[in-house]
């Protein structure tokens, strides 16, 4: 008799920890808004999880313009964390958020230890929120990159928001360290379910004629397609250090991409600058990754993950 193929599609289902995903493909924090703007077109409902603009206790208007340059290869920018704040967040935005299918993944960030406790506390205690991302690595803000910079203090953040919360816990860590790994490893110790690799590179634009920074803050946060060979090096040492999944940022825009930070080790990924060029693009993420993963022969995400020779 013939043999009949197995036409069974792949499974996207993706499992971080604690926290499960329908699919590895999420929208960055900083990237998306609050996810209402993009609901004409976008289907926020098919999302892995949908991270918006990052929160602080109080409101901030970020840094002077200008805040954002382009640059061969991506973007620089030095927002400064513009934000509405936690009280506005939780009365205004959460309950559209939480009203979507998509797992919704806070962003918080803070200048001490107790300012990410007590973010962790208030929005880990809001239903439907499935998990906190810690920003412990935004450049462009006065000591936003101090946790993120030594594994001590990067245990000691995670491991008070971790005592302050039921909910997972992510930690985004920055590429401007001699070894991410080591961070990582702290990150971990702490209590993390996971670490999002990475946040944006530290750069500078100049003007040559005025002879100075074209950034209002001087410098800013490199992303994009230039960063995306640092943020795969970083995936891959930190595969190697630590138990814990990764989540894979730096420059994704196309399926290449995604399947390249899989199989180096991250378990999802986060589409970031690409949103702002091609805010679709992970709708068609979406439905290309089964036939990806079906040329490899895995039958899941989990599969492929970390199998980079």
């Amino acid at each position: 008799m013939p043999v009949i193929p197995d036409v069974t599609a792949p499974t996207l289902q993706t499992t971080l920890g604690r926290l499960t995903l329908p699919n590895p493909i999420m929208v960055a924090s900083g990237t998306f808004g609050y996810a209402r703007e993009m609901q004409s077109i976008v289907d926020l409902n098919r999302l892995g999880g949908i991270l918006p603009k990052t929160i602080t206790a109080e409101p901030r208007i970020g840094n002077a313009p200008w805040r954002t340059v382009e640059t061969s290869a991506g973007l620089l920018n030095a927002i400064g964390l513009d934000n509405d704040g936690v009280d506005a967040f939780i009365e205004h935005h959460l309950p559209y958020l939480t009203s979507l299918t998509a797992p919704i993944v806070v962003s918080v960030a803070g200048r001490t230890v107790e300012d990410f406790t007590e973010l962790a506390a208030r929005v880990g205690a809001c239903p439907g929120v499935a998990a906190i991302e810690l920003n412990l690595s935004c450049p462009n803000v006065s000591g936003g990159v101090d946790f993120g910079t030594n594994a001590e203090s990067c245990r000691s953040v995670v491991a008070s928001a971790r005592n302050a919360t039921s909910v997972p816990i992510l930690a985004k860590l920055t590429p401007n360290v001699t070894s991410i790994a080591d961070i990582a490893r702290g990150a971990a110790d702490g209590g993390a379910d996971a670490v999002c690799l990475t946040n944006t590179v530290l750069g500078i634009a100049v003007d040559w004629r005025k002879r100075r920074a074209i950034l209002g803050n001087g410098m800013g946060g490199l992303s994009g397609p230039a960063i995306k060979p640092i943020a795969l090096r970083c995936v891959h040492q930190v595969r190697r250090a630590v138990e814990i999944p990764i989540i894979g940022i730096g420059g994704i825009a196309s399926l290449d991409d995604v399947m390249q930070f899989l199989v180096t080790g991250a378990s999802a990924v986060q589409i970031g600058t690409a949103n702002y060029y091609d805010p679709t693009l992970s709708m068609r993420l979406i439905d290309q990754l089964p036939a990806a993963l079906g040329e490899l022969g895995a039958g899941s995400v989990a599969e492929i993950v970390g199998t980079l020779e």
